[in-house]
């Protein structure tokens, strides 16, 4: 319910865009890690809508992002494998020791809010996917 209501608030993107963006978004990640310096519009938030600032990243956005029907591995991969694989990118442990000093300082602090907010949000999805699947 959530992510069709964060749905609605934005711009509805059609299936062939989302899937442009999840593209998209992939190629950033790739080119992230030969990048030498960085700033917030370098990220590819995990949301539809391009993030002004951290409060843009919310868990309901969040959602809509990574368990759109159209992500590329819908198919393959079970909703939890997704925030899983989602988590693995945003976890403090690895962002802010291979990405966050390659941010510019006058943004870093705004980037590393935002990755902080990204990965609470993920880690309360996993928590809300477990707990669904429990019920079944």
């Amino acid at each position: 319910m959530e992510r069709a209501q964060e749905a609605k608030r934005s711009k509805i993107l059609s299936k062939e865009e989302v899937m442009k963006l999840f593209e998209e978004h992939e190629r950033r990640w790739a080119k992230l890690q030969t990048m030498e310096m960085l700033s917030w519009q370098a990220f590819p938030w995990p949301i539809f809508k391009r993030p002004d600032g951290p409060d843009d990243l919310t868990t309901p956005a969040i959602s809509a992002y990574v368990l759109s029907p159209h992500h590329p591995s819908d198919a393959k991969k079970a909703p939890k494998d997704r925030i899983k694989e989602h988590i693995r990118r945003w976890h403090p442990d690895r962002f802010d020791t291979k990405l966050l000093p390659k941010v510019r300082e006058d943004d870093r602090e705004r980037v590393k809010e935002g990755a902080g907010l990204v990965a609470r949000n993920l880690n309360e999805l996993l928590t809300r996917e477990a707990e669904s699947d429990s019920l079944f």
